[in-house]
Parts: C-alpha cells; structure tokens; sequence
C-alpha cells in the first residue's frame, strides 16, 4: 500500500490538498464526488497499516468518532465504502489553539472562558456517552473562523462500553506531558477526571501564557507533577481574579479525588465564576522543589555574607579605635606614696 497524493482519488474522494502531516498519518482536504461536501482525511503512513495495534487504535478512534455528535467535537463520518484504513471526517476553516498561543500572552478572561466552556460542555456530552478522551491539549483543539471550539483526535480514547485492549504495545501513558493527569504519568488508565486536569491546564495556560510546571527536559516536569504542587496562576499574572485561580487549581489537583467530580460541576463554575468560593488552595501551595533549593543557597549565601560583613566591621573598628596601652604594674606601684 502506497501514501496517497493530491489529485488522486481515495473511494469516493478526489483529494485536493495536504493540509498536515503527524507522526503517523497524513491529514488531507478532499472533495466527496458524491455529495460535493469538503472533508478530510486521516490517512496513517502504509508502514503502520499491517500493524496490529495501531489498526485497532484507528479503528476505535473511527468509531468513537462516528459515535459523537456535538457541535464542539469534529464529526466523524461514514464512506459508502473503504478500500483501505483511513478516517473521513467534516472539514472545518480555523486554526490550533495552540497556533494562538504562541503569542506567549494571556488572554482575556473572558475569551479563555468561552472557549473552556466549549469545551466542558463537550465533555459533559463525551463523558455521558462513556468516552474519556486523555490527550486534551491546545493541539487537538481547532478554533473555527466563528470562534468555535472543535475537539479533535480520539486516537487513545478510552471507550467504557468497549472491550479493554491488552496489548504490551499500547501504553496507557502516550499522551503529552504537559496536559497529561499524574496518574497517566504513573501508567494508570485515567477516567473523566483526567480530562478534567487536561482542560485545566489549558486554561492555566490562555490565563497565564505560561504553564504551572517547570523542568529542563520532559523527564523533570513529569517527576514534578507527579509529586509537587503547581505554581499558582497568581505567579504569572498578579491580579488574576481570586476565583478564576480557584477553578483552575480545583481542576488540576494532583489526586484525582480532590478534583471537580465530573465536567458538569466544573462547568458550572466556568459559567458563572461569581459562584465560586475561595479556599485558600493558591496560599497552600508548596513551592517548587527547585525553588527550596534556591532558596537554601540564596540564605546559606545572605549567612556568609553577613559574617564577612561583620568581621569586615570588626576589622574596622579595630584600625579605627586601637585600643589605649596597658599600664604594666610597676607603674603603679611607681605612683604609690
């Protein structure tokens, strides 16, 4: 099986542009000869076409796919036939969110909340169908020229009402490690609280254009979310809203228990901050483990800085003021009458 090109025709679609290409599939615009609607195509590279694993991947992530019907998820839809393994899906005009990200500048509260409330909402729709989509991040989110919000790429999904696959080879852990819950980090499955952590820290990420983690390679910032606490919002931005910090740190609680107990709780608060109570969790944090460590060294320096500073003075005071000579005994005894 060879890679199809533009101007070739795959079943009933004319392809007409390749508009990306991933690290196992390539994404291209077609026409659908028989309704004349745009789509397009999810097509993996024929290397990975005979492997086993990934065919049942792609076949989940298709049927799931088809499963969905929500204005906020990209629909999924069903060719008369298929010659070969690809996904057909609705063509929609817009760009990444993580295209607009790249600004590095927060943005609005306002416009971080429309486009968090889209995709809650989808979620609550996707979690009440039994679907746990576990790589939520800015990637997979495609903002429509109307400003609407599309999920994309079902491609680890987890579907309850399927059979749990077994192979060695399909990792629970895949996913990115920036928006991935510590609990896939540890190899587990994850549940709908995952995607609520993953939502969580992309709203971190419009509010602050920053994210809570920090490390020098991938390895450091998964050890750290695994067992330290996120910087808080306020770090990055200082006056953020007290309760827009409260749904964020709520949502991305490293135990999955302490976090938003299902999608429409967290909705609600993204809908109407007002609501929302402060506990206090942005003051409990602990600092980074990185940032004790500067800290010891910037104190342990101030110490030794403050002993030269002071023996410094001594040295001084003594050049400054010598002391008067003693006067030796027999002089005393000189003085006596």
């Amino acid at each position: 099986m060879r890679e199809v090109s533009v101007g070739e025709h795959l079943d009933q679609y004319h392809i007409t542009e390749l508009i990306a290409r991933s690290g196992m599939a390539s994404i291209l615009k077609a026409i659908d000869t028989e309704t004349g609607r745009t789509v397009a195509l999810k097509v993996p590279y024929p290397q990975f076409e005979s492997d086993v694993v990934f065919y049942e991947r792609f076949r989940r992530e298709e049927a799931i796919g088809q499963r969905l019907d929500h204005p906020n998820i990209i629909k999924v839809l069903t060719p008369r036939r298929k010659s070969r393994m690809y996904i057909a899906m609705e063509y929609v005009e817009g760009t990444s969110l993580r295209a607009l990200l790249r600004d590095k500048r927060p943005f609005a509260p306002e416009r971080a909340l429309k486009y968090a409330r889209q995709v809650c909402g989808a979620l609550v729709y996707m979690h009440g169908q039994g679907v746990v989509h576990r790589d939520l991040k800015p990637e997979n989110l495609l903002v429509t020229d109307a400003d609407q919000i599309k999920i994309m790429d079902f491609g680890i999904a987890l579907d309850e009402s399927a059979r749990r696959l077994t192979w060695a080879g399909l990792s629970t852990t895949i996913g990115t490690p920036d928006y991935m819950a510590p609990e896939q980090i540890s190899g587990r499955r994850g549940d709908a609280r995952t995607d609520i952590y993953s939502l969580g820290m992309i709203l971190y990420e419009m509010l602050t254009a920053n994210l809570p983690y920090e490390g020098p390679n991938v390895y450091a910032v998964m050890k750290a979310k695994a067992s330290e606490d996120p910087q808080p919002p306020s770090r990055w931005v200082p006056d953020i809203d007290p309760r827009l910090e409260e749904i964020v740190l709520h949502a991305i609680e490293r135990a999955p228990r302490n976090r938003y107990a299902s999608a429409r709780e967290m909705l609600a608060d993204l809908e109407d901050p007002a609501r929302v109570q402060v506990s206090g969790r942005a003051s409990q944090l602990q600092p980074p483990a990185s940032w004790k460590r500067l800290r010891s060294v910037v104190m342990t320096g101030v110490f030794f800085a403050s002993l030269a500073a002071i023996l410094a003075l001594l040295v001084y005071l003594a050049r400054r003021y010598p002391a008067a000579p003693a006067r030796t005994q027999g002089a005393y005894r000189g003085t006596v009458r």
